[in-house]
């Protein structure tokens, strides 16, 4: 009787412990289907990978939903459209934002609604007309969609190191580094000539800066020398030039009206010239008057051998 006494408790446990989990599961079901929810609709313009229905939504780390249903959007393949529920009670506000969060090591991600200041208004969720949140790319995300091409560029580079590291241009590498340290020793045994190439360059360096200073002195001088005398100069007879300008046009004009008594004027110079002969003819005659006269004035005036013209 005991053994049979024994499987009897043990199935009235079991019996009860059974119950009792359909009772906390039916309880369970009740209060969430007693709960409110609001609907929203989460948009991402990149791949979702890790996120499924059934997993958490968060707000600022707290559990307040979860995810019902994920969809392709219509107009764009490439987009990813979300449809969560939130609890009633809290707000999603118009400026809340929304992301993806890794939720375990396993790789499966959160929807993480973050922000939302109290002067921005409610979004009001239903079902039919959920209102669409656009997601921003965390870096989790973008670091976990590209890390197949991460993953491929880290191949080629490995291949190009292989590449790289092959015998023949390893002999090439040894080479090169040889060759740099036969030019280390020899630069190190001709150090002494280096300096004074070194000095040399110094000094040259010196002679072209005190070569460019003096250039800029005698440029400095001859500016100065074209303000203060070229200048006034130019000045001056730019002015004269505009002084001159009236007399001219008026020498001009009274040339242009006095036209035919010029002319006439210039002829009668021409009439004067034999008349201009005979008076140095005269001229002469008077001379070789005079010097006779004072070489002998008796005979000059009171007679004496007939006085000739004297020609010179």
């Amino acid at each position: 009787m005991e053994p049979k006494a024994h499987h009897v408790v043990i199935g009235l446990f079991t019996l009860v412990a059974v119950g009792s989990a359909l009772l906390f599961a039916l309880w369970l079901g009740k209060s969430s289907a007693d709960r409110e929810w609001s609907y929203y609709q989460i948009g991402f313009d990149h791949p979702v990978s890790g996120l499924s229905k059934g997993n958490p939504v968060l707000y600022s780390g707290i559990p307040v939903g979860d995810v019902l249903d994920l969809t392709l959007a219509p107009d764009n393949p490439a987009h990813v459209r979300v449809l969560v529920r939130v609890d009633q009670e809290i707000p999603v506000r118009q400026d809340t934002r929304a992301g993806l969060v890794l939720a375990n090591i396993t790789g499966s991600m959160s929807i993480q609604f973050t922000g939302g200041t109290p002067e921005s208004p409610v979004l009001n969720g239903e079902r039919d007309n959920p209102p669409l949140i656009t997601a921003e790319p965390s870096t989790l995300s973008n670091l976990l969609n590209n890390g197949e091409a991460m993953l491929t560029k880290a191949e080629q580079l490995l291949t190009n190191m292989n590449r790289l590291l092959a015998n023949e241009n390893v002999d090439n590498v040894s080479a090169i580094l040889n060759n740099t340290r036969d030019a280390s020793e020899s630069l190190l045994a001709n150090r002494e000539t280096l300096v004074e190439l070194l000095a040399q360059f110094d000094r040259a360096a010196v002679r072209a800066e005190e070569a460019a200073i003096k250039v800029s002195r005698v440029s400095d001088n001859a500016r100065l020398v074209l303000n203060d005398r070229v200048t006034p100069v130019l000045t001056a007879m730019d002015n004269a030039l505009t002084t001159l300008q009236p007399s001219l046009e008026r020498l001009n004009q009274l040339t242009g009206d006095n036209e035919h008594a010029l002319d006439a004027g210039i002829q009668g110079f021409s009439q004067l010239t034999p008349a201009l002969r005979e008076l140095r003819s005269t001229l002469r005659n008077l001379n070789s008057f005079t010097r006779r006269l004072e070489q002998d004035p008796a005979g000059t005036l009171w007679g004496g051998a007939t006085m000739k013209e004297f020609e010179e």
